[in-house]
């Protein structure tokens, strides 16, 4: 009698360990597959990520201009010591997307801040954003303001008049002789384009500054 019920304790006994043994399983299982999601997930929100970055980094790349001719420096008919525009030819880069270059000036002329291109002035004495600039379609085009692949527009940077034109806005120091200075040029999508020239020893009407 003992022996029986001895043996049907350890019976329900191993029972009810295989239970548990099972349902630990059934655990381990689950949540080896919640975490396996979890990570594949994971993995697939940061692949795409990654490819929303590379592709908006070609399109600001494709959207870079660059300068098809010389830098031309104009003195300053009212400072004829004194560089008064800057002159020079841009296209859009290999690959790139076409540009507006459309232009709002006030009633003075000068440029308002909500130009789609904006055109920065740097040397060791100063930095000057939002530039006066106009912009004149060279050769084939179709007459609109966007600069399109294949097209070529003269930037003039620098008003006509006394009062926008460099020597007007460049406060504290004129760009004169023996001068290094750097051009920005932001557009609304694509890298900054910059360049650096340096004024000759003495300026004329017309300095190519190549």
């Amino acid at each position: 009698m003992l022996r029986k019920l001895t043996k049907r304790l350890f019976g329900e006994q191993k029972g009810i360990t295989g239970l548990e043994t099972a349902i630990i399983l059934i655990a381990f299982v689950v949540v080896a597959a919640v975490f396996a999601y979890t990570v594949l997930s994971a993995g697939l929100f940061s692949t795409q990520k990654s490819q929303e970055a590379v592709y908006s980094g070609l399109q600001r790349t494709q959207s870079t201009l660059e300068i098809k001719s010389s830098v031309i420096a104009k003195a300053s008919s009212s400072t004829p010591a004194d560089v008064g525009q800057l002159v020079f030819t841009v296209a859009v880069a290999a690959g790139g997307e076409s540009i507006d270059f459309t232009n709002p000036t006030n009633s003075s002329g000068l440029a308002t801040g909500n130009n789609y291109v904006t055109i920065s002035y740097i040397d060791k004495y100063q930095r000057v954003d939002n530039l006066a600039w106009s912009s004149v379609p060279l050769g084939t085009n179709n007459g609109d303001t966007m600069l399109d692949p294949g097209e070529q527009f003269q930037l003039t940077v620098g008003g006509t008049t006394d009062a926008n034109n460099l020597v007007a806005v460049l406060t504290s120091q004129a760009l004169v002789k023996d001068t290094t200075f750097t051009i920005e040029i932001k557009t609304a999508h694509g890298a900054v384009m910059s360049f650096e020239r340096t004024t000759p020893d003495h300026i004329n009407t017309i300095n190519d500054l190549h």
